[in-house]
């Protein structure tokens, strides 16, 4: 899981900007959307609102945002219907990327990314060859300079978290997507705040690039998480000690 806590840790530190938490509020509020319409409005009944919901609190989102978000979702707001599609895609260096969006406008969406990948050097990839790579995992990070690892292991574990490890100072909790929920408010009941919380997709082995390969692979995927149609971006790739993102 190194690689993982090492690429949230860059992306953490690249999205401190007050433009980029916005800009990660808006995917928020798109999840909340489109979980309430599909599912309804009540995150008891609804696993995957229930899910998106734990992602906001995980981001901090004030709570009449989430609410609002619901209320889009559900029609007691005027909103906007989003389509969900998925890309797999290669990243230069062989990387394996699947994108996730959410679009009111499929066909803009579509040739966006397809943009993205031609200019960066990646290529779009046949189903199922990304896809396969991956496995659902949940991910829920935390401040490591705030918390000690000992202290936030005693309540992962308690709530029934795989693993907690400490990389660059973010200290990552893995679980089983059965046991997000219970791990999330096991730490919340405990007054830990966390960084984000989320069902992610995690690579089964990781690929190794020198650094002009790694530079050229994140810029890729750092150009289609800025698109405002893409809601996630996941990656096989190791992210090298030392590297910093440009």
């Amino acid at each position: 899981m190194s690689g993982h806590s090492k690429w949230a840790t860059i992306k953490h530190k690249k999205g401190a900007a007050d433009a980029k938490r916005g800009q990660m509020f808006t995917k928020l509020i798109k999840e909340i959307s489109i979980a309430a319409r599909m599912g309804g409005g009540d995150p008891e009944g609804n696993p995957r609102l229930r899910t998106a919901v734990i992602k906001a609190r995980g981001a901090n989102m004030p709570k009449d945002n989430i609410d609002r978000a619901i209320k889009k979702g559900t029609g007691e707001l005027e909103g906007v219907n989003y389509e969900e599609l998925t890309y797999e895609a290669y990243a230069p260096g062989g990387v394996a990327v699947l994108i996730e969006v959410l679009t009111d406008n499929k066909n803009r969406a579509a040739a966006d990314v397809r943009n993205i990948l031609t200019r960066a050097g990646g290529s779009l990839a046949t189903a199922g060859a990304v896809s396969r790579l991956f496995r659902r995992k949940g991910i829920i990070t935390l401040d490591g300079e705030k918390y000690t690892e000992d202290q936030i292991m005693e309540a992962a574990l308690e709530g029934g978290a795989e693993d907690v490890a400490l990389s660059d100072g973010i200290i990552e909790v893995s679980t089983a997507p059965e046991d997000f929920e219970a791990v999330m408010n096991a730490l919340e009941g405990k007054g830990f705040e966390t960084m984000s919380a989320e069902i992610s997709m995690i690579p089964d082995a990781e690929v190794s690039l020198d650094n002009d390969g790694t530079a050229k692979a994140v810029r890729l995927i750092e150009r289609l998480e800025e698109n405002d149609d893409v809601q996630n971006v996941y990656s096989n790739i190791e992210i090298p000690e030392g590297f910093e993102a440009e």
